[in-house]
């Protein structure tokens, strides 16, 4: 039961965490009231995305954007967790704490969009003209257990024999 429940404990973490963020952020500036903290490169900014990450379908209007959104978190949570909760031992520790940082992750996008229709970003990365759009703890959260999934599917390519077999 222990090795079930880590995940989802990896999971709340990552929840805890972001929710904490953007409630600082949320109380503390104001909306698009940004921060220098490396010149350059680095800014705290208070910004609301109606859009997916990058901002993509941001401009988007209609109510079948907060809909399509909403569906597909629920779809990838609920297959999540059932990829998690079922045959305990089978899948590897790697691919198990990935999916847990896409679950909070995640969860804590989702949270914000059910609440307020929109997604609170705050960190903005610079690097000469370059800008990356800003995003979140949850934005990382993904980004990070997506890395950790490739990282997986990466060490175990090999380790499991091909279905289609030479038969020459």
């Amino acid at each position: 039961m222990r090795d079930r429940a880590v995940p989802f404990a990896v999971a709340a973490c990552v929840f805890t965490l972001d929710r904490i963020t953007k409630w600082i952020i949320q109380s503390h500036l104001a909306l698009w009231e940004q921060l220098t903290v490396i010149p350059r490169f680095f800014n705290i900014v208070h910004a609301e995305n109606p859009g997916v990450a990058f901002g993509l379908f941001a401009n988007s209007t209609g109510w079948w954007r907060n809909v399509a959104l909403i569906g597909v978190s629920l779809a990838v949570l609920v297959y999540i967790t059932h990829t998690l909760l079922a045959r305990p031992g089978v899948h590897s520790t790697v691919l198990r704490i990935g999916l847990a940082f896409v679950h909070g992750g995640a969860i804590g996008n989702l949270w914000d969009r059910l609440l307020h229709g929109t997604v609170t970003d705050f960190i903005e990365v610079y690097a000469g003209s370059w800008y990356f759009p800003a995003f979140n703890v949850a934005d990382s959260a993904i980004s990070i257990g997506a890395g950790l999934l490739l990282l997986d599917m990466w060490r175990s390519r090999g380790s499991h024999p091909s279905p289609v077999t030479d038969r020459a």
